[in-house]
């Protein structure tokens, strides 16, 4: 390794330069050690589909850390804000429900949701977020000229991919850009890294560290040797037709995003300032293409133009990290955009990558996490599909497939709520899908025991009582605070008014 290393990133949107600002950043370095050189390859050739993303607060909290303005990264991407989503016709035909992603109990404390349980109300009546996904409003109230925050929770967002990469690109200060492709690897024959890479310019670069950013193509990895594994056997649906919904005029802006499940699989809508990126999520085996665009456009009322077809081979790598090359974003794992986790994931694993490149045994453990963490999804995405519903051949099929996870765990969660210890440890306790999450879920699809949860209260008459009280006055609170805050798409409006000022 040369004494200044260089850091090779190929492919650029949300993932590589991501990527670019994490490993750049001089907070997660060693007091003295010195800044990498960090260039990103990335063709103007590759467009991409740009049908909406959504992310998990995580994304708010790494603008915080790098100290990016929230307002600026909204006016410039024409992102909305997201509270959670909203889950319609999942359980059954006719019923929706709320999985907001603010965490009531870190701040409230333990029991709220045992309590919400044992008394038959919904766990997410007593979330900040839940209230404001109903009122379609901001997260922020005017006081006396001054923009003030809801509540102490930290919201996502939803934005066109291709846009957030290209505002992600301008905070990238001190990395190099090649506007050009990756034609071969050249590896050492003995250790089998990578040394250079070969452009289709003529130009050849070296590096000591390389991140495959690639997405599907995964130009780097697949030199490597790199395994798929598929999830083909526990996730239900294999394509997705992604297309655009534009916003009405006066239409006010959801902020959250909506999955609502259909007779062969489920259409996601994201809302961003412009338009709804929405699709199909669905299985070929169950509907052909044509039956699909027909069905979801006799669910929506109105004519659909398809942007894609895509075959969605799910599944991660075995090992996203070999030698001295790392998948990230899709090139390392792929699952149906149902819980915002690929952002989420790419950002968990390049702080992990940071924290552990200089670890004796960086590499192993890092694909151990990586491994863990996207199996998790993989199992959060594959319990909501535990339904009331028969009413199509798809949603039969389901029902009698569940893996032995998803059963074990309804078995477990029928005797008490999930609880942290249900989850293993996460390495840096770093955000993942653990009983916040699940908890929300469970109960919308009527998994949770009312009966277990009111014994356990039972117990306990002054712990029930003091949950009762609180629970009234977070409902009450929270009520009157998104009452307070401005409506959603008027504000995000202003702000790209402010920014044209």
């Amino acid at each position: 390794m040369s004494a200044t290393e260089h850091i090779v990133i190929v492919g650029g949107g949300t993932a590589g330069w991501l990527a670019a600002l994490i490993l750049g950043d001089a907070k997660s370095r060693p007091a003295g050690a010195p800044a990498p050189r960090i260039t990103v390859i990335e063709s103007s050739k590759f467009g991409t589909i740009g049908v909406g993303e959504g992310t998990t607060a995580v994304f708010r909290q790494m603008l915080q850390h790098f100290e990016i303005n929230e307002e600026a990264f909204l006016a410039a991407t024409g992102a909305t804000i997201k509270y959670g989503i909203r889950h319609k016709d999942w359980r059954r035909l006719g019923h929706h429900y709320d999985g907001p992603i603010d965490d009531v109990e870190a701040v409230a404390g333990r029991g709220l949701d045992l309590y919400a349980v044992g008394a038959g109300k919904p766990v997410s009546d007593a979330h900040l977020f839940a209230h404001l996904m109903n009122r379609h409003r901001a997260p922020y109230a005017e006081v006396g000229g001054h923009r003030v925050a809801a509540g102490p929770f930290h919201h996502a967002y939803h934005f066109d991919q291709a846009l957030a990469g290209k505002f992600l690109k301008t905070q990238a200060k001190h990395t190099a850009l090649i506007d050009d492709q990756v034609t071969s690897v050249v590896r050492n024959p003995l250790s089998g890294n990578i040394i250079a890479l070969q452009l289709e310019s003529g130009a050849t670069i070296e590096g000591d560290f390389f991140l495959d950013c690639t997405g599907f193509r995964r130009a780097l990895i697949g030199e490597m040797g790199a395994e798929w594994l598929g999830y083909g056997e526990t996730l239900p649906v294999n394509r997705a037709m992604p297309f655009w919904i534009d916003l009405e005029p006066g239409e006010e802006i959801d902020p959250f995003t909506l999955a609502w499940a259909q007779k062969s699989g489920w259409m996601w809508r994201i809302p961003t300032l412009g338009r709804y990126g929405c699709g199909y999520v669905y299985s070929d085996t169950h509907v052909s293409p044509e039956a699909a665009q027909a069905e979801i456009e006799a669910a929506l009322g109105r004519k659909i133009e398809p942007r894609n077809d895509i075959k969605i081979n799910a599944g991660r790598l075995r090992d996203a990290w070999i030698n001295n090359c790392v998948a990230v974003g899709l090139a390392s794992s792929f699952l149906e955009p149902l819980e915002a986790t690929s952002i989420h994931g790419t950002i968990v694993q390049l702080l992990w990558l940071a924290q552990l490149r200089r670890s004796g045994n960086g590499r192993t453990q890092y694909n151990a996490a990586v491994a863990a963490q996207v199996d998790d999804f993989r199992d959060f995405v594959r319990m909501h599909y535990v339904s009331e519903r028969d009413d199509s051949a798809f949603w039969r099929d389901v029902a009698a497939s569940h893996p032995r996870i998803i059963r074990d765990r309804l078995d477990l969660w029928q005797t008490k709520l999930p609880e942290r210890r249900d989850f293993a440890p996460v390495p840096g306790n770093l955000p993942h899908v653990q009983e916040q999450l699940y908890i929300p879920v469970l109960d919308g699809l009527g998994l949770l025991n009312p009966r277990d949860a009111k014994s356990q209260l039972a117990q306990d008459p002054k712990r029930r009582a003091a949950l009762r009280k609180t629970h009234e006055d977070l409902i009450r609170d929270y009520k009157r605070a998104a009452g307070k805050c401005l409506p959603h798409r008027a504000w995000l409006q202003s702000l790209s008014q402010e920014k044209a000022a």
